[in-house]
């Protein structure tokens, strides 16, 4: 099948936001586009139409490409429940949790053989793939039995483009280096180079082109300048940020920064507000008195909260409630919040929670995946506005809920304490909905003495894929990327 792929010389350094913006520039070309990634390690899901999940990243790069989200785009998704192990999705459904040595011994021809198919089905619909890899195709103790990097690129037979972040330092190195260690059936895959995260006068690096390209033989496509507040949605934790004070004045928004932190995307609205600044909190002494605090969510629930009650983390989050804190749980958070969690159906004795809902939880097999949809519930102390998200959870909380925060299709959902104040939700996206945040972000602007804003409109994700689009457009050889990928056909 036609395409090519993105590889990185390590992670972070930008391959998910220009295989995004690669999909959006070549559909413009004309082209059916499809992204793919064939193995992914991210807590952070979407979940596509039929409800199954699949990485955040593949759902974004989709949406770039103008195409529903399938889980042939993301066949394998591994989301760390520990620092050993991971729960296993194949196509969307969970098979167990593994270590990375179970995995590769248990699940390793399965998952190419999942890989296969997810191919061979993709090429009935699609022109070229996008393809993005994962970390760096040189992690030489693991490229016996990888899924995700050259072992890919052989499998479909496309050219690579390796990109490298110059942002980071030591750009010439992480390129000599990575191709060195490449075998040469490998290296010869490799057709171009960008680097990425560019700062400053691009004519004093152009002796720097020279010596790239004079000494690995292999073009440079393009040197992309750092390209400030793309509003593309990062794969994992590697891309959460705290952002500064946009305005003198401004919101301050603490978000719990739980050990196993998952979906951190609900945040990114918030970040685009011209007068919020948001700051990751992961001890007592970082939280100070902020005007709200966000509990997101988290892949291990219990053992996130174990973790910051030995810090005094938990107490110090029941405290803020008490003295009138602002307070948001999103699923793992909303979990947290509630008076006891429990391991299992069987488990009598439960773990307390932080205590401020007067719920309890208790996990079990079956993991809940939807997309849903409502309204603002009458008793929340909010305006009826129009909700969407996603749930994805294996958590089931109970109890008495005199005030609930939604009205979904299927029944009310949450919680919705003094008038709004404190708020537990499974709803994922929830910030996404661009009525309710701004109420909710002008209540605590009220509050604090600033001027209410009018709605910023976060919707508008096209206009970011196409802005993307323009970026890469100009500073890539787009004509020679497409000329790669005309080539790579059989």
């Amino acid at each position: 099948m036609r395409g090519v792929m993105i590889q990185g010389t390590a992670s972070n350094v930008g391959k998910s936001w220009i295989a995004t913006g690669l999909c959006r520039l070549l559909v413009c070309r004309g082209l059916a586009i499809a992204p793919f990634k064939s193995q992914n390690m991210s807590n952070n899901s979407y979940i596509t139409r039929n409800g199954e999940e699949i990485g955040r990243a593949q759902g974004v790069q989709a949406e770039a490409a103008f195409v529903e989200a399938t889980v042939d785009m993301n066949p394998i998704l591994l989301k760390p429940t520990s620092d050993q192990r991971s729960e296993v999705i194949i196509h969307g459904v969970s098979q167990a949790a593994w270590s990375g040595s179970e995995y590769r011994t248990h699940w390793y021809e399965q998952g190419k053989q999942a890989i296969k198919q997810s191919v061979q089905r993709l090429e009935q619909d699609y022109d070229a793939l996008v393809i993005e890899g994962a970390g760096s195709p040189v992690e030489v103790n693991l490229n016996d039995r990888e899924l995700v990097n050259m072992s890919i690129a052989d499998l479909i037979n496309v050219p690579v483009i390796l990109v490298a972040d110059i942002d980071r330092g030591g750009v010439f190195a992480s390129i000599v280096g990575t191709l060195e260690l490449l075998p040469e059936k490998h290296r010869e895959r490799i057709k171009g180079l960008i680097i990425n995260k560019f700062r400053g006068e691009r004519a004093l690096f152009e002796s720097g082109i020279e010596w790239i390209e004079n000494y690995t033989g292999i073009p440079v496509l393009g040197v992309l300048p750092h390209l400030e507040d793309h509003g593309i949605e990062g794969e994992d934790s590697l891309t959460i940020q705290s952002t500064p004070a946009k305005r003198e004045k401004s919101l301050d928004i603490a978000v719990i920064h739980w050990p196993y932190l998952s979906n951190e995307t609900d945040i990114s609205p918030l970040t685009q507000e011209q007068d919020v600044s948001i700051r990751y909190v992961r001890s007592v002494d970082q939280l100070g008195k902020p005007d709200a605090l966000i509990l997101p969510g988290t892949r291990s629930t219990i053992e996130d909260y174990l973790a910051c009650e030995e810090k005094g983390l938990t107490e110090a989050i029941g405290a803020y409630a008490e003295r009138g804190g602002v307070i948001v749980g999103i699923c793992g958070g909303y979990q947290i919040l509630s008076d006891v969690m429990y391991r299992h159906e069987a488990d009598k004795d439960g773990v307390q929670g932080i205590g401020i809902f007067p719920l309890s939880t208790t996990f079990v097999k079956n993991k809940q995946t939807i997309r849903v949809s409502g309204h603002i519930h009458e008793a929340s102390g909010y305006s009826l506005v129009p909700m969407s998200g996603y749930e994805i959870h294996l958590g089931r909380t109970a109890g008495s809920i005199k005030y609930p925060f939604l009205q979904l299709n299927d029944g009310p959902e949450g919680i919705s304490l003094d008038q709004g104040r404190l708020i537990g939700t499974y709803l994922h996206d929830c910030f996404h909905n661009d009525e309710w945040r701004t109420e909710w972000l002008n209540r605590l602007r009220r509050k604090s003495g600033l001027s209410e804003q009018v709605m910023t409109d976060t919707g508008g994700r096209d206009e970011r894929y196409e802005r993307l689009a323009k970026h890469l457009e100009t500073y890539l050889d787009t004509e020679k990327i497409i000329q790669m990928i005309e080539e790579s056909a059989p």
